[in-house]
C-alpha cells in the first residue's frame, strides 16, 4: 500500500462541494465516485462515509479515502460544522467551540439520510478521533443505520485522571466561572503539550505530518486551535450518555475499534472497556509502534490499519451481488 497519491493535491476524480444544513449552514465536504477505473461486473463495492476528529480536516486522509475509492467503494468525507471548511462557532476562529454535542448529532443524521438515498449499499461509516466519538453515538441513539462501523482510535474518554462524572462537574464550574467560549488550553491538542512536541502525539511518519503544515499554507482556512472549555464540558456529558447502561450494549452493527495502547490523546482503556459492552466489536490494538493517526502512520503500521479495516468489511459489510441475469 506504500506509494500512494499525491497527498498535497485534491485528486482529479474527486469533487469538492457544499452541503447545507437544514438551518442553511453550510458544510463542507468532498466525494469520489463509485468505481475508480469503470464498471465492476459485479456492481459497486458499496459506500463509505469519513468523518474526522476534532480541529481535523479532510485533506489530512486524503490517501486513505483514494486508496477505498480504488477498491471499488463510493467515498465521501464531510468536515464537522464549526471548523475546517464548514465555518466557524465561536467569534475566535481559533478556538473550537460548539454548544453542545447534538448539533454535531443533528448535521450527522440529516447528511447521512440524503447520502444513502445516492449512493448504492452497503453502507460503512469510518470515524477518527472525535468523529469515531459522534460517528458511535450517533450509531447507539439510532440516528443513523450503517451495515458496519469502523472507528480509529475513537474519543471514547480523556486522558485527564478521575471518573467522568467528577471531571465533567469540574468542567461545568470553568463554564460558570469564565467565559465558556475561551481556550481550554493554550496550544497543541492537548493541555500541557508544547507545538514542538505535537508531533509526537499524533503519528511517527515525519512526511505525513508535514502534509498537515502543508494544507494549512495552502488553506489557511483548515487551521484551528484548542477547544473551549464549553467543548471540553460538553464532551464529558457526551461520554456520560454513552456510560449509562444499556447504551452500547443496544448497538447491533458489527463495530471495528483501532487502537493505540500509548496514545497521547484519547483513552486507549475506554476503548477497551467500549469493545467489552458492544455485542459485535472487534479490537485491535496496536503498541508503542503506533500513535493517535493510526490512518497516518509509518507504512509498516499503516498497511497493518488498512489491511484490518479491508478484512473486516470483506466479512461484514460484503459488496451486494447484482443478479446478471435479469
Amino acid at each position: 500500500m506504500a506509494g500512494g497519491i499525491d497527498r498535497r493535491a485534491i485528486p482529479a476524480v474527486a469533487t469538492e462541494a457544499v452541503w447545507h444544513a437544514a438551518d442553511g449552514h453550510a458544510i463542507r465536504r468532498i466525494d469520489w465516485p463509485g468505481v475508480a477505473g469503470g464498471d465492476v461486473p459485479d456492481g459497486p463495492r458499496g459506500s463509505i462515509l469519513f468523518l474526522p476528529g476534532r480541529g481535523d480536516f479532510y485533506e489530512k486522509y486524503l490517501e486513505s479515502l483514494d486508496y477505498w475509492h480504488g477498491e471499488g467503494w463510493r467515498v465521501t468525507a464531510m468536515d464537522w460544522r464549526g471548523q475546517a471548511g464548514s465555518g466557524r462557532l465561536s467569534g475566535h476562529p481559533d478556538i473550537g467551540h460548539v454548544a453542545d454535542f447534538s448539533v454535531w448529532l443533528d448535521d450527522l443524521s440529516a447528511f447521512w439520510a440524503d447520502w444513502i438515498a445516492t449512493t448504492p449499499a452497503p453502507h460503512v461509516i469510518i470515524g477518527h478521533s472525535m468523529g469515531g466519538h459522534l460517528v458511535l453515538r450517533s450509531v447507539a441513539e439510532k440516528r443513523i443505520n450503517p451495515v458496519a462501523v469502523v472507528l480509529s482510535a475513537p474519543m471514547l474518554g480523556f486522558l485527564t485522571p478521575g471518573p467522568n462524572r467528577l471531571l465533567h462537574k469540574v468542567a461545568e464550574a470553568m463554564c460558570r466561572f469564565g467565559d465558556p467560549e475561551r481556550m481550554a488550553w493554550k496550544i497543541s491538542e492537548k493541555p500541557g503539550t508544547t507545538i514542538a512536541a505535537r508531533s509526537t502525539l499524533l503519528t511517527h511518519d515525519e512526511a505525513r505530518y508535514a502534509d498537515e503544515a502543508h494544507w494549512k499554507l495552502t488553506r489557511p482556512y483548515l487551521g484551528m486551535g484548542p477547544g473551549s472549555w464549553r467543548w471540553v464540558e460538553r464532551g464529558y456529558a457526551s461520554m456520560l450518555a454513552m456510560d449509562a447502561p444499556g447504551v452500547l450494549e443496544g448497538v447491533e452493527q458489527p463495530v471495528l475499534l483501532l487502537s493505540a495502547r500509548y496514545d497521547g490523546l484519547v483513552s486507549s482503556r475506554a476503548i477497551e472497556q467500549a469493545a467489552r459492552r458492544l455485542p459485535r466489536a472487534q479490537l485491535v490494538v496496536w503498541g508503542r509502534e503506533a500513535r493517535h493517526e493510526l490512518l497516518r502512520e509509518v507504512d509498516a503500521v499503516r498497511d497493518k490499519v488498512m489491511w484490518t479495516i479491508d478484512d473486516f468489511l470483506d466479512r461484514l459489510a460484503p459488496a451486494i451481488q447484482q443478479d446478471v441475469s435479469a
